[in-house]
């Protein structure tokens, strides 16, 4: 075939799958401007900002690192970032298998799809109304409390479920797990219907308890799509919730909840100076790297125990 002749071929496919491109083209504008484009803005991070643009702002080298190591509270920040960030993969992760594979073994189908609804139907609720939500119940002035002055006007005294430093994480892994996980088991229960009914079938006849059938067909069919979710989860770890956590903390658990973006929002924009730029682009670069490198790690582990992982 030709030069000539194969870009012709070409030029024909394309023009034979011509919708499915133009179903694509959003996606990739998408990509384009708000993922690549920005890309250019990450120099501010080696410069001081100034009103006359990116490119006239004034290079300083590794200075907003180094202000990042001596600024008050970030290594706080960071530990605060990561230890809730792995409480949400270790207790908040499984949730959504656990959920779809109880899902999978309803066989009325209007229960079950009026169960994924209602499992579901949290994921659509934004933070601030989840967090409006959890104040009106566990708040000081909340119906909690109020049921528990009936039963126990002392412990009703001491009330202080959202502003006590010791319960406010677990709060925390426990509203994300109520919002998220019946969203999180669509993939996997998508996932367990292509697995090929004639296993379980043979099982059936081969005697195979309900139980077995979850441990030796089901969950092995889903071990590719659990790394992958687990990878992915792994790679955002440095991103911290802050919809969530910036809508449900206050001060007194700013040393337990206060993560890299809640700090660098407030010392941002709280604080009683100049908008600098240079230093929240200085840790948005700090924080993908940290995710990246969590990342690549997690693969080549995932890829050491035989699973494709993601890269």
């Amino acid at each position: 075939m030709t030069k000539k002749s194969r870009w012709v071929a070409i030029r024909k496919e394309i023009w034979f799958y011509r919708y499915i491109y133009v179903m694509l083209a959003l996606p990739i504008a998408f990509f384009i401007i708000f993922r690549y484009i920005p890309m250019y803005g990450v120099q501010l991070a080696f410069k001081e900002y100034s009103l006359r643009g990116i490119a006239a702002s004034p290079w300083i080298g590794f200075g907003h690192f180094e202000r990042m190591m001596i600024e008050t509270d970030f290594f706080r920040a960071l530990i605060n970032t990561l230890i809730i960030s792995f409480q949400k993969i270790v207790f908040g992760f499984p949730f959504p298998i656990i959920l779809a594979v109880m899902l999978n073994e309803i066989y009325m189908p209007k229960y079950k799809g009026i169960l994924q609804t209602v499992f579901t139907f949290p994921h659509f609720l934004s933070w601030i109304v989840v967090a409006g939500i959890c104040l009106n119940l566990f708040g000081d002035a909340g119906a909690m409390k109020k049921i528990i002055e009936v039963m126990s006007p002392e412990m009703a005294k001491n009330w202080d479920f959202l502003y006590n430093d010791s319960t406010f994480r677990g709060f925390l892994v426990g509203t994300d797990i109520w919002k998220e996980a019946g969203w999180g088991t669509i993939i996997y229960l998508a996932c367990i219907a292509g697995i090929d009914p004639a296993l379980y079938e043979a099982a059936t006849i081969d005697g195979c308890s309900r139980w077995q059938k979850i441990l030796y067909i089901t969950m092995p069919g889903l071990v590719s799509m659990i790394v992958i979710q687990l990878l992915l989860r792994i790679g955002g770890v440095m991103d911290g919730s802050f919809d969530q956590i910036f809508n449900m903390y206050s001060p007194p658990v700013y040393p337990v909840a206060d993560t890299i973006d809640t700090f660098i929002y407030r010392i941002t924009f709280q604080r009683e100076v100049a908008v600098d730029m240079g230093f929240p682009t200085a840790v948005g670069l700090f924080k993908n790297v940290i995710n990246f490198a969590l990342l690549i790690s997690a693969n080549k582990f995932a890829r050491a125990f035989g699973n494709d992982g993601i890269i």
